[in-house]
């Protein structure tokens, strides 16, 4: 089973020499992306793919539920990296309709460690909880908090130190919440973006 992936790597690197033979060397040099992407650790969503950028167009960072923990020292690595040395223009917080994540947290059961990253969520949920309740459908409600989460991340974010400090030395930098649906492969557009 594992030799197919080597055999599916050695098809594609040969296709891709096949059709550009300068890719690997292009690719090999120094990246300079204009995009962080933060989203959800969910294989069905990989950020150069639905956006149509290739590799090393996009800085990704992924996590369960496309969460921004302010304590999360992986992530304020990536986010330090990016804004810091490769000065990426616009950071993308995209969580995903469908997203197990969020249908975790919704459900009342426990699930072990998992429960402490998703509390976010549940604070997102309780913190709507009168505009959630009117939204009949479960599906629904669950895609209406998949969006209201991905608006709070980009929140969070926008208070952490290091953009804060990003925005006052006057970077031109600006973060957007975007969320995918699985069901039609379209990104849209929160509205909820947040600039300096």
């Amino acid at each position: 089973m594992l030799q197919a992936l080597f055999d599916n790597n050695e098809h594609w690197a040969s296709g891709k020499l096949a059709d550009d033979p300068d890719y690997f060397s292009r690719l090999s040099a120094l990246q300079h992306p204009e995009f962080l992407w933060i989203g959800c650790s969910d294989s069905r969503v990989p950020a150069n793919v639905i956006t149509g950028l290739e590799p090393g167009e996009v800085f990704v960072h992924r996590n369960v539920a496309n969460l921004v923990h302010r304590g999360d020292l992986n992530l304020l690595s990536v986010l330090e990296f990016a804004v810091e040395s490769l000065c990426v223009k616009h950071i993308i917080v995209c969580g995903h309709y469908g997203c197990g994540g969020v249908r975790a947290a919704m459900d009342g059961c426990r699930h072990g460690v998992i429960d402490h990253w998703l509390q976010p969520i549940r604070d997102v949920s309780e913190a709507n909880a009168d505009a959630l309740d009117l939204v009949p459908d479960l599906e629904a409600r669950h895609r209406r908090l998949c969006e209201l989460s991905v608006q709070s991340q980009v929140e969070n974010l926008a208070r952490t130190p290091i953009i804060q400090s990003a925005w006052r030395r006057g970077a031109p930098l600006r973060i957007h919440g975007w969320i995918y649906a699985l069901d039609d492969g379209r990104l849209r557009d929160l509205n909820c973006s947040r600039h300096g």
